[in-house]
């Protein structure tokens, strides 16, 4: 198995990422997906998640073949805070599946095989309105399933990270305080939601 991931500027490529995925035969439970709160008008006033039941679905696997998508729920995830997702790698950043070695969202990408440096850019991007999307996928799929998730015009963490570098931004801070995005990314971050 190997674990295939991108980071999409707005929900709605994350969104027709992970249905591209499922038609594709890759099961839910192999599938996951993080976004910024700010994704939903019902989160956006959420600043702090209270135990494990907001996001107590997160993980487990989805009955009745409703899909990924359907298991959305709201759960912090450390340096993330409050995030929107569903799936093993979210499970995995809080702790409810076997913890990541270095911790938060950072260490459970990191234990995917993704590497350190990727691993903090697409972290800063979830944290500044991004969707992360990965999947397990086998060795024999991972090309194929590739290039399809670069169809929705997915970020190059590697252009990214130089973007924020010169900002002044070293790597991602779990300790950071919260992005408070402006209306115009909050905007950017919802498109397409509901659709």
């Amino acid at each position: 198995m190997r674990t295939i991931h991108r980071v999409y500027d707005s929900y709605a490529q994350a969104r027709e990422a992970v249905r591209a995925l499922e038609a594709a035969g890759v099961p839910s439970k192999d599938i996951s997906l993080v976004a910024n709160k700010y994704v939903s008008a019902e989160y956006e006033e959420v600043d702090e998640v209270s135990g494990a039941a907001t996001g107590a679905g997160i993980g487990g696997a989805l009955g009745g073949g409703a899909g990924l998508l359907a298991g959305l729920g709201l759960l912090a995830i450390p340096g993330l805070g409050p995030v929107v997702a569903a799936g093993w790698l979210a499970a995995t950043a809080v702790g409810a599946a076997a913890g990541a070695a270095t911790g938060g969202i950072v260490g459970a990408l990191v234990d995917a095989g993704i590497p350190k440096e990727h691993a903090d850019v697409y972290s800063e991007s979830i944290r500044r309105g991004g969707t992360l999307v990965t999947a397990r996928v086998t060795d024999q799929e991972a090309v194929r399933l590739e290039a399809m998730l670069d169809r929705y015009d997915p970020i190059d963490p590697a252009e990214r990270g130089r973007l924020y570098r010169k900002e002044g931004w070293a790597s991602f801070d779990p300790k950071a305080p919260p992005y408070r995005p402006n209306e115009t990314d909050i905007e950017r971050i919802r498109r397409d939601w509901a659709a």
